[in-house]
């Protein structure tokens, strides 16, 4: 088994906020987002979904 293969298949197995977390970083990576930029835009997005959790 290849490295890569033996990483999709762990991806696979991986709980879903790790996979969601791979999916934004590459997201980020892919679009060549600035690493203060993106700091900033997910220190918002989880502040929105923290106070949401409250809300709830």
């Amino acid at each position: 088994m290849s490295k890569e293969t033996h990483n999709k298949c762990s991806l696979a197995d991986a709980p879903k906020s790790v996979q969601l977390a791979v999916d934004l970083i590459q997201l980020l990576e892919e679009n060549q987002i600035e690493n203060h930029v993106a700091v900033e835009a997910l220190s918002i997005a989880l502040n929105d979904f923290k106070q949401k959790a409250v809300d709830e």
